[in-house]
């Protein structure tokens, strides 16, 4: 009787646990991540600052109209322009003119690769109150305003036109572009996803010179893939016989495009070369203009990308000198070419380098000689926001308290004087009004959703304009976030940094199945004190703890912690990864036999290898995108960091998943998209095919048509389900 007792009120007990527990703590699912998007944050978006620095524009969605809003007391001013009223559908993007005259509006925005698109551009003149088409021969690409507004230059189909506005004249600049062989003023696709641009043309500052970069693909190979009708969308032409698509990719050791440099003159419609030297080997990723229109300035890399040149060309004759030159043991991070710019005093330049084995701004004159080093430490200049010429103050985002978090600061001129700006923990970044005045502020951490902040220039508040406290209690009422920062040393000493979500009502008593995510790349970072309440929740939720774990190779930790990896990429990389599933193992809440790993792109990669040079320390694991060889991926980025494979083979195949196929022991699912343009289709179907021949089981899924993004559609939302229902099963 008593042993009945017992047991009757152990299962009281457990039912009134089950209760207070579901009581407490609502569940979410896919839907309210992908479909409903539940958990999404409010922010300020399309955000401008106007000349005056006085105010700034936003784009309102509801009403599909651009409002003015006061910088000094963040209130709406007025309403500039309402779409709907002036006949404009389907808006993408806008940008004034420097008089803020005209409006550049752009519709119908169309994807071609991940920067590039095409659009159809309208201009509209406030004082004349009048709407224009910009061409009526074809949709455009990177339209852009002259500096006096009274032209514009865009790109269509690889060639460069000008639109002078009043008198609706269309010229051209350039005639001999052609798909897959000749681009003018856009760059080819590897320049394009590698070098983080989509615009190879700049008018001179007086607008009366173009400045622009010719690709010449001719000797590039071409890649091709199979496009099918699918859905969402519908290619129904495709539907009896698909489409093969094929575009120019180097691939690692293969020929680039050869690139040259010219500048239009407006004036005489003539254009010259710039001498940018005999060496075709080489890459030209910016052209940008100096503070002098007589002096145009070309970066030029060679092809380890270890050396950086300055070119300063005169825009008439061509004729060029070399400024400054800057060589690096391993490479030059292609982050440097947005941080180079011109001051207003036409004597000055402002870079950053590594040179001093962390990432600082330095002051050069325009000889290339060094004024002097404006920030010093152990840590890295994270962003390079920018340099009032009034007030001689530098402005950057840093991660001198953390690696794991960003702060905003400002320096004077001499390098001597730095003050924080921003106030609060956490990863912050400012976007200053025009002439410095004002900031905005966006701001979160690991235990709060995004805020979005206005100050003065002194970092002083002024007005809160997006707090999401509402959803910051939404997300209690589903357990919380529940995340942790941690850190570990591995059997080599390298201290490491990482997060941790536990699942809602964690018991230390438990043991709970470990998800490990990871992304690993060059420069990369997850482990940031940042808001995320999402697909991690969601596997929390299900009872597993999720981990994420920043290994050798990642940013924010200078030169050498993050250039650990040169000529290896994945060796350290998984090391740190097993390493960190032997430290998981040393909990007392961790299921030790059941550690899993996921990742995407670069993750999937890693997650390839951790599954097979790591086989005994993982039970399953996820893989999407990867990247199987380095020999299958574009030049430009695998070089980088591993040169050719002419120069490296072991480098390649001593890390290539592929090579240690016959390694694998626990459950693999690997999934790709079909037209993926980035990581190719070739990467997962070598890998599995080696697989196979190894007789090593594995599940996999290709998504019809789908980008690296693997979206559209119902895609995400399934992509997902299929990962969770993979892990519930085996993991």
């Amino acid at each position: 009787m008593k042993k009945r007792t017992g047991i009757i009120l152990m299962l009281l007990t457990i039912l009134a646990s089950s209760y207070s527990f579901a009581q407490k703590t609502e569940k979410f699912d896919l839907t309210d991540l992908y479909k409903k998007r539940t958990f999404g944050t409010k922010s300020v978006y399309g955000l401008r600052s106007m000349s005056d620095g006085e105010h700034y524009t936003t784009y309102n969605y509801d009403s599909q109209s651009l409002v003015r809003y006061n910088y000094k007391t963040g209130k709406v001013v007025d309403t500039i322009l309402n779409m709907r009223e002036i006949g404009i559908n389907g808006y993408s993007n806008y940008e004034f003119s420097t008089d803020e005259s005209k409006i550049l509006i752009e519709t119908n925005y169309q994807a071609i690769y991940r920067h590039s698109y095409t659009a159809d551009y309208f201009v509209y003149d406030f004082g004349l109150k009048k709407l224009s088409p910009l061409s009526a021969n074809g949709k455009q690409q990177l339209a852009t305003f002259s500096p006096d507004g009274s032209k514009v230059a865009f790109v269509r189909e690889n060639n460069i036109f000008i639109k002078y506005i009043a008198t609706d004249q269309e010229r051209p600049v350039t005639k001999d572009g052609e798909f897959n062989k000749i681009l003018n003023g856009m760059p080819d696709w590897v320049y394009e996803e590698e070098f983080g641009f989509n615009k190879a043309f700049e008018w001179s500052p007086s607008g009366n010179f173009i400045a622009f970069i010719k690709f010449n693909e001719s000797k590039v190979k071409t890649f091709g893939m199979t496009v099918f009708a699918g859905q969402a969308p519908n290619l129904a032409q495709n539907a009896l016989y698909p489409e093969n698509r094929v575009w120019k990719y180097p691939k690692a050791g293969d020929a680039n495009s050869t690139v040259s440099v010219h500048v239009y003159n407006l004036d005489n419609h003539e254009t010259a070369q710039v001498d940018i030297g005999e060496n075709t080997d080489i890459y030209i990723p910016r052209v940008r203009w100096t503070q002098d229109n007589n002096a145009l300035s070309v970066f030029r890399l060679n092809r380890l990308q270890n050396k950086l040149e300055i070119i300063i060309a005169n825009p008439l004759s061509g004729n060029s000198r070399v400024m400054y030159t800057e060589k690096n043991k391993f490479y030059i991070s292609e982050s440097v070419l947005d941080n180079i710019i011109y001051l207003e005093d036409k004597k000055h330049f402002v870079i950053t380098s590594e040179k001093d084995g962390f990432n600082h701004i330095y002051l050069y004159d325009l000889n290339g000689k060094q004024v002097r080093q404006i920030t010093k430490g152990n840590w890295d200049v994270t962003n390079f926001i920018g340099f009032n010429n009034n007030k001689k103050i530098f402005y950057y985002q840093s991660a001198e308290e953390s690696p794991m978090r960003r702060s905003v600061y400002s320096v004077n001129f001499e390098g001597e004087k730095k003050k924080k700006l921003s106030k609060k923990i956490g990863m912050n970044n400012a976007l200053f009004s025009t002439g410095y005045k004002y900031f905005i502020n966006y701001y979160s951490s690991i235990d709060i959703p995004g805020q979005v902040t206005l100050h003065d220039a002194k970092g002083r508040l002024i007005l809160e304009l997006a707090m999401n406290e509402k959803l910051l209690a939404k997300v209690q009422k589903y357990g919380g976030v529940n995340k942790k920062f941690i850190s570990f040393k591995t059997t080599e000493g390298v201290q490491l940094n990482g997060w941790m979500i536990t699942p809602p009502y964690f018991d230390e008593t438990k043991k709970y199945p470990v998800l490990m995510y990871q992304y690993s790349g060059p420069n990369s970072q997850t482990v940031l004190d940042r808001w995320s309440f999402g697909w991690d929740n969601l596997v929390a939720q299900n009872g597993y703890i999720v981990v994420s774990v920043d290994g050798r190779g990642t940013g924010a930790r200078g030169e050498a912690f993050r250039k650990k990896t040169y000529l290896q990429l994945g060796k350290y990389e998984t090391i740190d990864q097993i390493e960190t599933a032997k430290y998981l193992r040393t909990l007392p809440y961790v299921e030790k036999s059941r550690i899993g790993i996921w990742g995407w792109s670069y993750g999937g990669f890693m997650t390839l290898l951790a599954m097979t040079k790591g086989a005994d320390y993982f039970t399953a694991g996820v893989s999407v995108a990867p990247v199987t060889n380095w020999r299958y991926y574009d030049n430009i980025y695998t070089e980088r960091f591993m040169r050719t494979p002419q120069e490296n083979a072991s480098g390649y195949d001593d890390n290539s998943p592929t090579t240690h196929a016959d390694k694998l022991k626990g459950k693999l699912l690997i999934m790709h998209g079909s037209a993926d343009d980035n990581v190719h289709l070739q990467n997962t179907m070598e890998f599995t095919e080696a697989l196979v021949q190894a007789n090593k089981q594995f599940d996999m899924h290709i998504f019809t048509n789908r980008n690296h993004g693997i979206y559209g559609g119902n895609t995400s939302f399934f992509l997902r389900t299929k990962m969770l229902n993979f892990l519930l099963e085996n993991l």
